[in-house]
């Protein structure tokens, strides 16, 4: 059994958390909302009065954030401070690149040791413990997380050194919103042109178009039951979400010199899909915007 502190229990870190503590995991929480305090709660896991006082007597922190300043505010002020020397930390947020190895530096400075690991898949991957992990670090210490990382999720990936979970995991978004747009303008065009769309589903779903927005996400109701489609687009993951992690991805590209036109024109399209009703609504909503 791992005693473990989790910051952060929101719609992905309480599933997260739960997980663990059906593992046999001693668990304690922390978070700012007063709502995912009596979730958490609810859910039988007790919840720090403070973060600090949440890493006092963990082995192991996993943070789960809504951005990376958050991240570098906890560490700097409370988090590794309070934590006992050689605390783990597993850096869980989505946040760029630059914040993730920050992070990393300053986990190891103060003497502990650190991974970035953010996660695909989403709150229906955190219930059934099913997410990727995309994990940054050094191998003993992925080793050590390898074990907790395996009860929340059924595949982990080592990437390489401090902050290359979070480059992966900034490709892999930037690959999964160019796609999402494009399953979605083909079947604007295809509506416009007379086709059906389960006769789309089912030729492309078998083609060499076939990808995971289209088969798992599709952005029409019918031929996926499953899909946020069927639920008038109920997130799933959220279109301000989208758009967030595509800031990132533009923030890498400019620091990068990449030439990827496809994204930035997906956070270009993303951003205004997010500023209005698409915020609170699944990204494939986004074919709502191409219809006009």
């Amino acid at each position: 059994m791992t005693r473990v502190a989790f910051l952060g229990l929101g719609h992905m870190g309480l599933p997260m958390a739960k997980n663990l503590v059906a593992a046999g995991h001693e668990v304690h929480g922390f978070d700012l909302v007063p709502a995912a305090i009596e979730a958490a709660g609810t859910a039988g896991i007790p919840v720090a009065a403070s973060g600090a006082e949440a890493v006092t007597d963990a082995e192991v922190v996993v943070t789960m954030f809504p951005a990376g300043k958050h991240v570098i505010e906890a560490y700097r002020t409370e988090l590794l401070a309070a934590a006992r020397p050689g605390t783990l930390f597993i850096e869980s947020s989505t946040i760029a690149v630059d914040e993730a190895r920050a992070a990393h530096a300053l986990a190891l400075a103060a003497g502990h040791r650190h991974i970035d690991a953010p996660v695909s898949g989403g709150v229906v991957g955190a219930e059934a413990g099913t997410l990727a992990f995309m994990v940054g670090g050094s191998d003993d210490d992925f080793a050590a997380a390898l074990p907790l990382l395996e009860i929340m999720g059924k595949r982990i990936v080592h990437c390489g050194g401090p902050g290359l979970g979070q480059a992966a995991k900034v490709c892999n978004n930037m690959v999964l919103a160019v796609s999402q747009i494009a399953v979605a303008e083909a079947f604007v065009l295809g509506e416009r042109l007379g086709l059906e769309h389960q006769a789309l589903f089912d030729v492309v779903s078998q083609a060499s178009g076939q990808c995971w927005a289209l088969t798992t996400n599709c952005p029409v109701p019918g031929p996926v039951p499953t899909s946020p489609a069927n639920r008038d687009y109920q997130p799933g993951f959220a279109g301000a979400l989208m758009a967030k992690d595509l800031g990132l991805a533009l923030q890498a590209i400019e620091q990068t010199s990449t030439d990827a036109r496809m994204g930035r024109l997906a956070q270009e399209l993303y951003a205004a899909y997010a500023a209005g009703d698409g915020a609170a609504r699944d990204f494939s909503g986004i074919i709502t915007d191409i219809r006009g």
